[in-house]
């Protein structure tokens, strides 16, 4: 379980978060949505470390990350898988390699060890036989499951994804979603998912906080969001339909 606690975050004058609190449960998949500058990606960012708050708290089972020095928060960092936008993997590495990256940087496992975890967890993003090729010679959706099988090669209790379905057709798309949230229902880890597609919001928001403009605007369920009389958030449903529709 991760808690966020009145978590303020200002960029000189321009305030980006303005006193959000909320608590993300293990087993589910935990959504963050709003629109462009609503301050979603900060908050993640706050809640891993990439940015400090200016007040508030993050806390992990009980531990009080915000309060911890470096040292101190090596330990949760090492409990902490995350997915990059744009999956981020290293070029110059294989598939294989880059899974076998936070294996090498924080275990003390044998060679034989890390290479079967990293071939385990390749064959629970159905890449199995892929270990050698490398980055560039993968589609946009392949790159994603590799980005999935790195951050879970830890066997982490908490997931963060950046908007994974960026960049990404429809169908391979929910195929992500829907290995996030088998992976999270079978491990039962705490996983936060940013993103602004409303198809991942229907597909697998069984909890979802609403930013707008840097504040918890609202939280429900995708069954609860379908009913809801918060107006902005609403104008941010029609919206998004209305701009896949243009694109179709």
């Amino acid at each position: 379980m991760i808690e966020i606690k009145n978590i303020h975050k200002a960029f000189g004058d321009h305030q980006v978060i303005n006193g959000v609190s909320a608590t993300f449960h293990p087993g589910i998949t935990n959504l963050i949505i709003g629109g462009s500058g609503s301050g979603k990606t900060v908050l993640l960012k706050c809640m891993v470390g990439l940015h400090e708050p200016d007040q508030g708290n993050v806390v992990y089972d009980g531990r009080d990350f915000t309060r911890m020095n470096f040292e101190e928060r090596i330990a949760i960092r090492k409990e902490i898988g995350m997915l990059f936008q744009g999956s981020a993997l290293f070029d110059s590495m294989t598939v294989e390699e880059n899974i076998l990256f936070p294996l090498n940087m924080f275990t003390n496992q044998t060679a034989q060890e890390k290479l079967e975890r990293a071939n385990f967890c390749l064959e629970r993003v159905n890449l199995a036989g892929k270990n050698h090729l490398h980055p560039s010679e993968l589609s946009g959706g392949m790159k994603k499951r590799v980005g999935i099988a790195r951050a879970i090669a830890m066997n982490p209790k908490y997931l963060f994804c950046d908007e994974p379905n960026s960049g990404l057709d429809p169908r391979t798309s929910i195929v992500i979603d829907e290995l996030i949230a088998e992976i999270t229902d079978e491990y039962q880890i705490t996983t936060i998912v940013v993103t602004h597609d409303m198809n991942s919001v229907m597909g697998i928001g069984e909890k979802i906080l609403y930013l707008y403009e840097g504040k918890k605007w609202w939280e429900g369920s995708n069954d609860e969001i379908i009913t809801t009389k918060n107006q902005e958030l609403n104008d941010f449903i029609f919206a998004s339909k209305f701009m896949k529709a243009l694109k179709k």
